[in-house]
């Protein structure tokens, strides 16, 4: 895998002042991410990250240790758990590890999360079988290959725990689709969840490739470039709220762009919620200095120098860790068969609360806020005269068709 090309950046700078992440419903994880991981900019001296999860693309292309290849018997017990899991009628939702048995692909897995939440941040898991990458199939084996590495979360305001990621055209009444229901590049960002897995169905004609970046290598490269930006990274930003949540919600939040946790950053980024988030809140704020410190983290995670580039095949699965990896797309050209298109699974993963003893003493020093997803409807807004408190008495988010069928249509 040789780098090149990079995805580009899009959009526009965002009349309601974000709330401190400590008033949005569903967020305690992020208020404690603001008032109690956010040091003091302007005292605290900033030094560059080390250990595992800094790494260079270049340097890493050239390894095959991030890749975990299924054997035959890793093959044929995802063929068995499947089935075991049609045989059971267990709704995607409310699937665990007993309804998905792996009795040795299991060991593989809990490699694959040591790499992700204390190693780079990365693993491709190669050679999920070509019968279990029909729609229904293959979200039975990514939500069953989650149950091992943490607990599901909602990527949209109605509940959706897996997202297809594919060219879906124009969208109803001409408003501009998620940047992933598209062909465009998709520039340097973090999702909000802890673990993402990508599951590749179908690769698309050309392009479409999967961008990598180590978030301490990009906060390294900013410190020694312009030590007096370095600093933003650790002041709070608005950010706006997800594409894919309701519209008319109040779910701005106000947060830093990095964290630190011992030698690993928590890093959260996405230039276009930024950009959004200011507009609404401060839209005289957005000047030389934001504007340079994310024009610095947009080049440098793209520069041939840090980023990795991935062509993700069928029956490849990306896992990577959100606090330590920044993840883009290429732009790509795509068949015309709709049987052929490019179509990619994701899950959006909270990760199990199974700290070691030295990270429980440690506390936050040591490990990042559980990030959870979109909040759904139900939680941003309980229903009924009493309103709930964040997390508690909201129903569960409701299954979507390919949530709930565990056989083929």
């Amino acid at each position: 895998m040789r780098p090149r090309g990079h995805a580009a950046v899009v959009r526009r700078p965002t009349a309601r002042p974000p709330r401190a992440v400590s008033e949005l419903p569903g967020s305690s994880h992020l208020a404690e991410a603001t008032m109690a991981e956010t040091p003091d900019a302007t005292t605290v001296p900033i030094t560059p990250f080390t250990g595992p999860a800094l790494w260079r693309g270049p340097a890493v292309a050239g390894r095959d240790d991030w890749v975990l290849t299924l054997s035959a018997g890793h093959q044929e017990e995802l063929r068995t758990a499947v089935r075991t899991v049609r045989r059971r009628a267990a709704p995607l939702l409310r699937m665990t590890v007993a309804d998905f048995p792996l009795p040795t692909l299991s060991a593989v897995l809990e490699r694959a999360g040591a790499a992700l939440t204390r190693g780079r941040g990365f693993v491709l898991l190669r050679g999920v079988p070509p019968n279990l990458l029909g729609e229904a199939e293959a979200g039975i084996v990514l939500h069953g290959l989650g149950q091992y590495l943490g607990r599901p979360v909602s990527q949209t305001s109605d509940g959706r725990t897996l997202c297809h990621v594919r060219d879906a055209g124009a969208a109803p009444g001409g408003s501009a689709p998620p940047a992933y229901r598209t062909r465009a590049a998709m520039p340097f960002h973090t999702a909000e969840s802890d673990l993402l897995g990508l599951l590749c169905l179908r690769p698309a004609r050309a392009g479409g490739h999967t961008l990598l970046a180590s978030a301490a290598a990009v906060h390294n490269a900013v410190l020694a470039a312009r030590p007096d930006l370095a600093r933003h990274l650790y002041r709070t930003h608005p950010f706006d709220r997800q594409p894919e949540q309701e519209s008319g919600e109040d779910t701005s939040l106000l947060c830093p762009l990095v964290t630190r946790h011992g030698d690993r950053p928590s890093m959260r980024y996405d230039r276009d919620r930024l950009a959004d988030g200011f507009r609404d809140s401060e839209p005289d704020r957005v000047g030389d200095v934001d504007s340079e410190l994310y024009t610095l983290i947009d080049t440098t995670a793209a520069s041939p120098a840090l980023r990795l580039e991935l062509h993700l095949g069928p029956g490849d699965l990306l896992l990577l860790d959100n606090h330590v990896v920044l993840h883009g797309r290429s732009a790509y050209d795509d068949f015309d068969a709709p049987q052929a298109k490019r179509h990619l699974l994701r899950l959006w993963l909270a990760r199990p609360d199974d700290t070691t003893p030295d990270e429980q003493a440690a506390g936050a020093a040591e490990r990042p806020a559980t990030r959870t997803g979109v909040a759904p409807r139900d939680v941003i807004r309980p229903r009924g005269p009493g309103m709930a408190s964040p997390g508690r008495g909201c129903p569960p988010p409701r299954a979507h068709r390919d949530e709930m069928r565990t056989h083929p249509s």
